[in-house]
């Protein structure tokens, strides 16, 4: 008897270590998105070795989330997809209970979010922001003078304006659950319309202005616009506004600025959700908690220059950041901003192949 406890003790040091090593979180985040320490400050304090990858659009995580047995413990939708992805039941029911920093998140917020997420039961806001237009402001006025449309979507979306922004560099979201509302919107129509016929109106649009747009993708433009490679751009704020930062850090005298039109853009909400076949739930309810703690809400947002739904963080919030409209819309602005619709299978066959015309030209 003694032996055998002997050796149950010996067997028990023996895993210790090799049940931390197991410790593992599986994230899929949007690219450029978080902190540089904040993966490694997780991983120190918990003791979990995190497999971090990385998507830049919707439809590549939908793809996998409707496939199942994805491996993941935390995705982070978009608010649109989210709702139509727990309709599906892809998502569980979120612990509130191993959630206490929830505490921290600004009730407005999370109430607007909860119009695609009945009682926030399946996510918690992780970043928010807007998709307007990022430009070069040296080669606009160059190319358009001092009484440029850099308050429009005209500025992309205007047959003529675009013509004469075409040798610098035009580039579209690879998004077209967000390029066909905003040209709806530009033509005056209801961007969450989900009639045929304007989705149609929206990509005739985007069909005139084809010619001068030079790719669709939605994350090569941050390096372009920094490097002046291209002048204007469709795109999400903090993308621009990362752009901007890294242009003024290699001092190379590109100025980026980010408009939000005055017609009105899209507000949209990144969501941290836990697959209902994660292998990791209760670690992921950890990192999802972790994140909602102020200083690092608060060093991702200074960071990647999104807007954060954490009310807590925001007095840790960098000024220049914090004060920015593009990053925290005025209340004027707020007002013009719309929520994006959720599609049935109907409408997003209607949509993709629009949008694969729109790319096409064709």
């Amino acid at each position: 008897m003694g032996n055998f406890l002997r050796t149950a003790a010996v067997m028990a040091l023996l895993a210790g270590p090799v049940a931390a090593q197991d410790r593992v979180l599986n994230v899929y985040n949007w690219s450029d998105y978080i902190a540089e320490d904040t993966i490694a400050k997780f991983e120190a304090r918990f003791g979990v070795k995190v497999n971090y990858d990385v998507y830049d659009s919707n439809e590549v995580l939908e793809a996998k989330m409707l496939a199942g047995n994805s491996g993941y413990d935390v995705v982070v939708p978009t608010s649109d997809f989210l709702r139509r992805q727990i309709a599906a039941g892809v998502y569980m029911e979120l612990d509130k209970s191993k959630l206490p920093n929830l505490k921290n998140m600004d009730p407005q917020l999370m109430a607007n979010a909860a119009a695609y997420d009945p009682g926030n039961r399946h996510a918690v806001i992780y970043m928010w922001g807007t998709t307007g237009i990022g430009y070069n402001v040296a080669k606009v006025r160059e190319r358009l003078g001092e009484d440029a449309p850099t308050n429009s979507w005209a500025l992309v979306f205007d047959p003529a304006v675009a013509a004469k922004l075409a040798d610098c560099g035009i580039t579209f979201l690879d998004a077209p659950t967000e390029m066909l509302p905003a040209a709806m919107n530009y033509l005056g129509l209801d961007p969450r319309s989900t009639a045929r016929e304007d989705f149609e109106k929206g990509a005739e649009l985007l069909m005139k202005v084809r010619p001068h747009v030079r790719y669709f993708h939605s994350s090569q433009y941050i390096s372009d616009l920094a490097n002046g490679d291209v002048c204007v751009s469709v795109g999400w704020s903090g993308d621009v506004f990362q752009a901007q930062a890294r242009a003024e850090e290699a001092g190379n005298g590109v100025e980026i600025a980010y408009v939000i039109p005055d017609e009105g853009a899209l507000q949209w909400f990144d969501m941290m959700a836990i697959p209902k076949d994660a292998p990791h739930p209760d670690l992921a309810h950890e990192f999802i908690n972790f994140i909602m703690e102020p200083e690092i809400t608060a060093y991702i947002t200074n960071y990647v220059w999104y807007a954060n739904a954490n009310a807590a963080s925001w007095p840790l919030v960098d000024p220049e950041i914090l004060n920015n409209p593009g990053i925290f819309p005025t209340e004027k602005a707020k007002a013009r901003l719309w929520a994006a619709a959720v599609y049935d299978a109907r409408t997003d066959r209607i949509v993709n192949r629009l949008w694969t015309q729109v790319k096409t030209g064709q």
